[in-house]
Protein backbone atom coordinates (compact mmCIF):
# COMPACT_ATOMS: atom_id res chain seq x y z
CA UNK A 1 0.00 0.00 0.00
CA UNK A 2 2.91 2.42 1.01
CA UNK A 3 4.73 1.91 -2.55
CA UNK A 4 1.15 2.28 -4.07
CA UNK A 5 0.82 5.93 -2.24
CA UNK A 6 4.77 6.53 -2.80
CA UNK A 7 4.36 6.14 -7.02
CA UNK A 8 0.96 8.20 -6.62
CA UNK A 9 2.61 10.86 -5.00
CA UNK A 10 5.77 10.72 -7.29
CA UNK A 11 3.48 10.48 -10.31
CA UNK A 12 1.81 13.70 -9.14
CA UNK A 13 5.29 15.54 -8.60
CA UNK A 14 5.80 14.99 -12.34
CA UNK A 15 3.18 16.84 -13.57
CA UNK A 16 2.61 20.00 -14.96
CA UNK A 17 1.60 21.61 -11.65
CA UNK A 18 4.31 19.87 -9.78
CA UNK A 19 7.09 20.91 -12.39
CA UNK A 20 5.94 24.94 -12.30
CA UNK A 21 6.10 24.93 -8.49
CA UNK A 22 9.51 22.94 -8.53
CA UNK A 23 10.68 26.19 -11.52
CA UNK A 24 9.33 28.78 -9.50
CA UNK A 25 10.90 27.63 -6.32
CA UNK A 26 14.26 26.77 -7.78
CA UNK A 27 14.41 30.07 -9.51
CA UNK A 28 13.47 32.11 -6.50
CA UNK A 29 16.01 30.16 -4.65
CA UNK A 30 18.80 30.88 -7.05
CA UNK A 31 18.05 34.39 -6.81
CA UNK A 32 18.12 34.41 -3.13
CA UNK A 33 21.64 32.38 -3.60
CA UNK A 34 23.22 35.74 -4.98
CA UNK A 35 21.93 38.33 -2.19
CA UNK A 36 25.11 37.29 0.28
CA UNK A 37 25.45 38.62 3.77
CA UNK A 38 29.06 38.86 5.05
CA UNK A 39 29.32 37.76 8.67
CA UNK A 40 31.31 39.42 11.76
CA UNK A 41 32.57 36.19 13.03
CA UNK A 42 33.96 34.71 10.05
CA UNK A 43 36.51 35.16 7.05
CA UNK A 44 34.97 37.69 4.05
CA UNK A 45 34.94 34.45 1.82
CA UNK A 46 32.15 33.27 4.53
CA UNK A 47 28.78 34.64 3.72
CA UNK A 48 25.58 33.85 4.32
CA UNK A 49 22.16 33.58 2.30
CA UNK A 50 18.44 32.25 2.57
CA UNK A 51 18.74 30.14 -0.76
CA UNK A 52 17.85 26.88 1.24
CA UNK A 53 14.43 28.94 2.51
CA UNK A 54 12.02 28.12 -0.84
CA UNK A 55 13.91 24.19 -1.20
CA UNK A 56 12.64 23.46 2.25
CA UNK A 57 9.28 24.94 1.64
CA UNK A 58 9.37 23.15 -1.40
CA UNK A 59 10.72 20.07 0.45
CA UNK A 60 7.56 20.14 3.34
CA UNK A 61 4.92 20.65 0.81
CA UNK A 62 6.16 18.17 -2.15
CA UNK A 63 8.46 15.72 -0.29
CA UNK A 64 12.75 15.16 0.24
CA UNK A 65 12.59 14.31 -3.18
CA UNK A 66 11.06 17.49 -5.00
CA UNK A 67 13.70 19.10 -2.16
CA UNK A 68 16.42 17.53 -3.78
CA UNK A 69 15.49 18.83 -7.04
CA UNK A 70 14.73 22.13 -6.17
CA UNK A 71 18.54 22.18 -4.82
CA UNK A 72 19.62 20.82 -7.93
CA UNK A 73 18.10 23.25 -10.35
CA UNK A 74 18.61 26.32 -7.90
CA UNK A 75 22.89 25.27 -8.06
CA UNK A 76 22.32 25.14 -11.83
CA UNK A 77 20.46 28.47 -12.40
CA UNK A 78 23.37 29.97 -10.26
CA UNK A 79 26.21 28.70 -12.65
CA UNK A 80 24.22 30.31 -15.33
CA UNK A 81 23.95 33.14 -13.73
CA UNK A 82 26.76 33.67 -11.68
CA UNK A 83 29.74 31.30 -12.85
CA UNK A 84 31.97 29.24 -10.84
CA UNK A 85 35.27 30.25 -9.30
CA UNK A 86 35.67 26.77 -8.07
CA UNK A 87 35.62 24.67 -11.39
CA UNK A 88 32.35 23.40 -9.74
CA UNK A 89 33.69 22.26 -6.70
CA UNK A 90 32.20 24.80 -4.36
CA UNK A 91 28.93 24.40 -6.09
CA UNK A 92 28.98 20.35 -5.70
CA UNK A 93 29.62 21.10 -2.22
CA UNK A 94 26.67 23.76 -1.70
CA UNK A 95 24.60 21.41 -2.98
CA UNK A 96 25.31 18.19 -0.58
CA UNK A 97 25.60 20.76 2.05
CA UNK A 98 21.80 21.54 1.23
CA UNK A 99 20.66 18.41 0.52
CA UNK A 100 22.15 17.44 4.55
CA UNK A 101 19.46 20.09 5.64
CA UNK A 102 16.93 19.58 3.72
CA UNK A 103 16.27 15.28 3.21
CA UNK A 104 16.63 15.41 7.29
CA UNK A 105 14.03 18.09 7.44
CA UNK A 106 11.15 17.04 5.13
CA UNK A 107 11.45 13.54 5.54
CA UNK A 108 10.47 13.83 9.69
CA UNK A 109 7.97 16.25 8.41
CA UNK A 110 6.93 13.56 5.57
CA UNK A 111 6.59 11.14 8.84
CA UNK A 112 4.26 13.13 10.67
CA UNK A 113 2.71 16.88 9.01
CA UNK A 114 2.92 18.52 12.02
CA UNK A 115 4.16 21.90 13.86
CA UNK A 116 6.36 20.01 16.26
CA UNK A 117 7.57 17.45 14.16
CA UNK A 118 8.55 20.33 11.52
CA UNK A 119 10.44 21.75 14.21
CA UNK A 120 12.39 18.82 15.31
CA UNK A 121 13.33 17.95 11.78
CA UNK A 122 14.71 21.04 10.90
CA UNK A 123 17.02 20.49 14.39
CA UNK A 124 18.00 17.59 12.73
CA UNK A 125 18.63 19.28 9.35
CA UNK A 126 20.76 22.14 11.10
CA UNK A 127 22.93 19.34 13.27
CA UNK A 128 23.53 17.44 10.07
CA UNK A 129 23.73 20.59 8.08
CA UNK A 130 26.77 21.42 10.41
CA UNK A 131 28.36 18.21 10.38
CA UNK A 132 28.14 17.70 7.01
CA UNK A 133 29.31 21.60 6.09
CA UNK A 134 32.17 21.02 8.64
CA UNK A 135 33.52 17.69 7.08
CA UNK A 136 33.57 19.20 3.85
CA UNK A 137 34.89 22.48 4.25
CA UNK A 138 37.93 20.44 6.94
CA UNK A 139 38.55 17.97 3.99
CA UNK A 140 37.93 19.24 0.93
CA UNK A 141 36.79 23.08 0.25
CA UNK A 142 39.25 24.69 2.94
CA UNK A 143 42.66 22.58 1.13
CA UNK A 144 40.89 23.06 -2.82
CA UNK A 145 40.84 27.20 -2.19
CA UNK A 146 44.10 26.91 -0.58
CA UNK A 147 45.26 25.05 -4.06
CA UNK A 148 43.11 27.05 -6.41
CA UNK A 149 43.87 30.51 -5.01
CA UNK A 150 47.98 29.45 -4.72
CA UNK A 151 47.93 30.27 -1.34
CA UNK A 152 48.99 27.76 1.51
CA UNK A 153 46.49 26.39 4.03
CA UNK A 154 47.43 28.73 6.91
CA UNK A 155 47.11 31.92 5.07
CA UNK A 156 43.30 31.15 4.92
CA UNK A 157 43.57 30.27 8.60
CA UNK A 158 45.20 33.49 9.21
CA UNK A 159 42.54 35.31 7.45
CA UNK A 160 40.41 33.35 10.29
CA UNK A 161 42.84 34.46 12.84
CA UNK A 162 42.42 38.30 11.83
CA UNK A 163 38.46 37.90 12.37
CA UNK A 164 38.58 35.88 15.72
CA UNK A 165 42.41 35.78 17.52
CA UNK A 166 41.45 32.42 18.82
CA UNK A 167 40.91 31.08 15.47
CA UNK A 168 44.79 29.20 15.12
CA UNK A 169 44.56 25.86 13.39
CA UNK A 170 42.09 24.25 11.31
CA UNK A 171 40.10 22.71 14.10
CA UNK A 172 39.72 26.37 15.34
CA UNK A 173 38.70 27.25 11.94
CA UNK A 174 36.29 24.81 11.62
CA UNK A 175 34.93 24.99 15.45
CA UNK A 176 34.64 28.76 15.41
CA UNK A 177 33.92 29.82 11.84
CA UNK A 178 32.75 27.28 10.13
CA UNK A 179 29.88 25.54 12.49
CA UNK A 180 28.54 28.81 13.57
CA UNK A 181 27.94 29.71 9.98
CA UNK A 182 26.09 26.51 9.23
CA UNK A 183 24.22 26.97 12.73
CA UNK A 184 22.82 30.39 12.12
CA UNK A 185 21.96 29.80 8.38
CA UNK A 186 20.24 26.61 9.83
CA UNK A 187 18.26 28.73 12.71
CA UNK A 188 17.91 31.31 10.48
CA UNK A 189 16.09 29.41 7.29
CA UNK A 190 14.17 27.14 9.91
CA UNK A 191 12.44 30.04 11.57
CA UNK A 192 11.67 31.85 8.34
CA UNK A 193 10.09 29.09 7.04
CA UNK A 194 8.02 28.76 10.44
CA UNK A 195 6.58 32.05 9.99
CA UNK A 196 5.39 31.93 6.39
CA UNK A 197 4.96 28.10 5.88
CA UNK A 198 1.63 28.01 6.79
CA UNK A 199 0.33 30.71 4.72
CA UNK A 200 2.55 29.52 1.37
CA UNK A 201 1.26 25.92 1.81
CA UNK A 202 -1.94 26.45 0.44
CA UNK A 203 -0.89 27.57 -2.76
CA UNK A 204 1.38 24.89 -3.33
CA UNK A 205 -0.99 22.26 -2.37
CA UNK A 206 -3.50 24.09 -4.61
CA UNK A 207 -6.22 23.89 -1.66
CA UNK A 208 -7.09 27.23 0.52
CA UNK A 209 -7.05 26.68 4.78
CA UNK A 210 -5.32 23.49 4.23
CA UNK A 211 -1.66 22.55 5.54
Amino acid sequence: MNTITNAKKSTKLLDTRGIAQIGILSAIAAILMVVEIPLWFAPSFYKIDLSELPVLIGSFAMGPFAGVIIELVKVLLYLIIHGSSTGGVGDIANFVIGCSFIIPSAMIYRYHKSKKSAMFGMAVGTLTLIVVGSLLNAFVLLPFYAKVFNMPLDALIGMGHAVNPSINDLNSFVMLAVAPFNLLKGVLVSAVTMLVYKHVSPILHNKMGRK
